[in-house]
């Protein structure tokens, strides 16, 4: 029998569905948006290298799809940050749920912060000493689709990593983590990070893994002292009833 206030398995399938539903079809809405738009948005991205090439018949209309989709993922990002929290909210205390539009407006925050780093600053680097290996008999040829790939999901992995610290703010308010456990545990998540970024990083090589890897190291200190700031401070002992 379930406990008052407690959400049955089915209903909470049931309200998982709806969530992902709403949030899949805003992402879809947004692309279809973004198609009409996709050329505006190639010559943006292209900047740091000037020009790109397809070397398929089909290439170009599907590189056009893979930035509509990319553009539908960013711009739909709040709403699906606030479905998620949605999502997690009956298992809430009243008080925690007001913290809804913080959370949402953080997360998009931190989402926008680390994919603007990441354009701006970290792909223009990568791209130039990555392009330096080149020579004479080594001439680039960039393709647009690998070319958007790549910046597609640098960018992306920046805005999901930098929401590392209100990610944790979160866990440390609820009581799953606390700042000693998290300095503890320092050398398991440095090599958590350099396997996350191994993972994110569409390119193989060690320098764009390191560029990812420096700021998510950077991410998990200031994390760190979030949670020993707002982070429950220990778990109230039960009061005695007044039957005992």
């Amino acid at each position: 029998m379930s406990r008052p206030g407690e959400m049955p398995l089915l209903d909470h399938l049931e309200e998982l569905r709806s969530r992902l539903l709403v949030s899949l079809g805003t992402v879809l809405l947004l692309s279809i948006g973004g198609y009409f738009v996709s050329d505006r948005v190639l010559d943006f991205l292209i900047r740091p290298v000037g020009k790109v090439y397809f070397t398929g018949v089909a290439e170009a209309f599907a590189v056009k799809l893979k930035i509509a989709l990319f553009f539908g993922l960013f711009a739909a990002s709040p709403v699906v940050f606030y479905q998620a929290w949605r999502f997690i909210a009956p298992g809430l205390s009243a008080r925690e749920v007001r913290w809804v539009l913080p959370v949402v407006m953080a997360l998009t925050l931190f989402f926008v912060t680390g994919a603007t780093f990441c354009f701006y600053l970290v792909v223009p680097v990568a791209v130039e000493f990555l392009l330096e290996f080149g020579s004479d008999s080594l001439v680039p040829m960039i393709t647009v689709s690998r070319y958007v790939s790549f910046v597609g999901w640098m960018v992306l992995g920046f805005g999901v990593v930098f929401e590392m610290p209100v990610v944790v703010f979160l866990l440390g308010r609820l009581g799953v983590v606390s700042a000693e456990g998290l300095r503890r545990r320092r050398r398991l998540i440095v090599v958590a990070i350099l396997i996350v970024s191994a993972i994110i990083t569409p390119s193989p090589d060690v320098f764009s893994q390191l560029l990812l890897a420096g700021p998510l190291y950077v991410l998990f200190d200031l994390s760190v002292v979030v949670v020993a700031l707002t982070g429950r401070q220990g778990i109230p002992a039960p009061q005695p009833t007044s039957d005992s």
